[in-house]
């Protein structure tokens, strides 16, 4: 039987785990409760915050405060979150690692759920008829590839509000594996992407280039992580150990 299993981090649990099978619930505020239960010592955490189900390979949150927010992240998403507004009971959290993030006053609480049962489709071999035209079609040996990789970097690296590089922090992380890397080159393949990615007509199909499109890395880099086109292994990319591109 698989388990949820809930890490405490600032709360005054003696455990360093704690499993939950499926329909298990535990809860969690400001004041003790009978059976299994997370104490926060705050003043800003409500007495009865909230409550966290096992349900099979997911979990639920409840969230029981009469004002606060509660936001469940994704510590491997780059920024990937949802909100549990108050009073929201049995929101479902899809993620198979998680941060539950509480307001306490000036204070940012938090806590971990694991939810280590996420089974996928086993891959099958190729099948008759026409391939599937691929929505979003990136080649990670060019060099717009890992143009896209370091505009990602902060927010892969775990800084889920690190803003876009500039053209010169772009350079920078670029250029142990490109030496000859320029802000313009740069700026050249941030501009295919753009049209690569569909943020913005071709310039063949939009006479002068087309309607300026403002905030185009900060664009980019939101479409990137939301699809995945980019992940955290990427990141090796930049190291300037990756074979050298075509």
């Amino acid at each position: 039987m698989h388990s949820i299993i809930v890490v405490p981090m600032y709360s005054t649990c003696p455990d360093d785990h704690i499993h939950l099978d499926p329909c298990e619930s535990l809860a969690f505020g400001r004041a003790p409760a009978p059976g299994p239960h997370l104490v926060f010592a705050h003043e800003g955490v409500s007495r009865e915050a909230g409550e966290i189900t096992a349900v099979g390979a997911y979990w639920r949150l409840s969230n029981l405060s009469g004002a606060q927010t509660y936001v469940v992240e994704n510590p491997e998403g780059a920024g990937e979150h949802i909100k549990v507004p108050p009073g929201r009971l049995d929101a479902p959290v899809p993620f198979e690692f998680s941060r539950v993030v509480l307001p306490a006053g000036n204070d940012l609480l938090s806590f971990d759920v694991w939810a280590p049962r996420h089974d996928y489709l086993d891959r099958v071999g190729p099948r008759g008829g026409a391939p599937t035209t691929s929505a979003f079609p990136l080649d990670r040996g060019k060099r717009y590839f890992q143009v896209l990789v370091a505009l990602c970097a902060g927010r892969l690296r775990g800084e889920p509000h690190a803003p876009a590089p500039t053209a010169d922090e772009l350079v920078e992380r670029l250029r142990p594996l490109w030496p000859s890397v320029t802000r313009a080159s740069v700026a050249w393949n941030i501009d295919y992407l753009a049209v690569k990615l569909r943020l913005k007509p071709a310039p063949e199909s939009a006479p002068g280039g087309g309607p300026r499109l403002n905030g185009k890395k900060e664009s980019l880099v939101s479409l990137a992580l939301r699809f995945d086109l980019v992940r955290e292994a990427d990141l090796a990319l930049l190291s300037g150990k990756a074979e050298a591109l075509r």
